[in-house]
């Protein structure tokens, strides 16, 4: 069943990308204009989570059909004009079985698969290779990289032109308005990642999510939540705060830079002396290697 129901969601998912496709931003994980579906996945939970999404796309699609056709049929052959004498039937066995057994086979053939998506989620096989805290404040994030550097800084959102031309990040298409930052979270490429997410002591409750990357976890004060992920492609993601948080929560938004681990490996140390320093060698390398990966082909 489970292999069908792959068949099934690829051909919808070959279907929804022709019809809805779009021009993408240059960072990896953003939104694109007019989307009306997921971002592209790039880690193998956001692929789940998508394959899940169309899997149980093929159970709600027949049923609100199967729905809709009843409304129809009892508007038209059961109104007072159509069928002035009412039928005083009480009950149906046949029909009262079937509208028991067909919803209990419908559920748990979702919860199977729902089972499997959440246990990969929540109790992942590999171990991770290294943690990040992620502190949401009114209305910005801390992260914390939790080793022997004691590496921190804050990430605020870049609002006016001066900010993004002081830091070299002038491409809306990689920087894009109101999703760039001044600091984003640096990680490897293809290294396991565990995200320790909490609320600032007396802060409110926020919601650390990057769509492309499969991941959302409240940031609650008082409470330490854990999620994790595994980026396969390098690039700029993008996420926000997902949860209401005060008057600027549009303005809270979540950048991840995934690079090879050579290039993590030098931020790294640079960063640990002068964190801006490092950035703009950081910005500088990736340009870089864009520029001849573009120049060799």
């Amino acid at each position: 069943m489970r292999l069908v129901s792959k068949a099934l969601a690829a051909v919808f998912a070959a279907v929804s990308a022709s019809v809805l496709s779009a021009p993408a931003f240059a960072a990896e994980g953003a939104p694109h204009p007019w989307q009306i579906w997921h971002q592209a996945a790039n880690s193998e939970i956001m692929r789940d989570i998508t394959w899940f999404d169309h899997y149980t796309l093929w159970f709600i699609g027949p049923i609100v059909l199967f729905v809709l056709a009843l409304l129809i049929i009892v508007m038209v052959r059961f109104n007072s004009r159509s069928n002035p004498n009412p039928s005083r039937t009480s009950h149906n066995t046949f029909i009262e079985v079937v509208w028991t057994i067909v919803p209990i086979l419908i559920l748990v053939a979702i919860a199977i698969p729902s089972f499997e998506l959440l246990d990969k989620q929540l109790a992942p096989e590999e171990k991770p290779e290294m943690t990040v805290k992620a502190t949401g404040y009114q209305w910005y994030w801390g992260y914390e990289y939790q080793d022997d550097s004691a590496l921190s800084f804050d990430s605020i959102i870049l609002r006016n032109p001066d900010e993004f031309a002081s830091l070299g990040k002038t491409d809306s298409k990689t920087y894009p308005r109101l999703l760039a930052v001044d600091n984003e979270l640096v990680v490897p490429v293809d290294t396991m990642v565990r995200v320790l997410v909490a609320g600032a002591p007396g802060d409110v409750i926020h919601s650390f999510a990057v769509p492309s990357l499969g991941f959302k976890v409240d940031a609650i004060p008082g409470r330490l939540n854990e999620t994790w992920f595994k980026a396969e492609r390098e690039g700029m993601y993008y996420g926000q705060c997902s949860e209401l948080c005060g008057k600027d929560h549009a303005f809270m938004p979540i950048a991840v830079r995934v690079v090879s681990k050579d290039l993590y490996a030098q931020w790294k140390t640079a960063a640990e002396g002068d964190l801006d320093a490092a950035n703009k060698q950081l910005m500088s390398a990736v340009e870089t290697a864009k520029n001849v990966k573009l120049a060799s082909k």
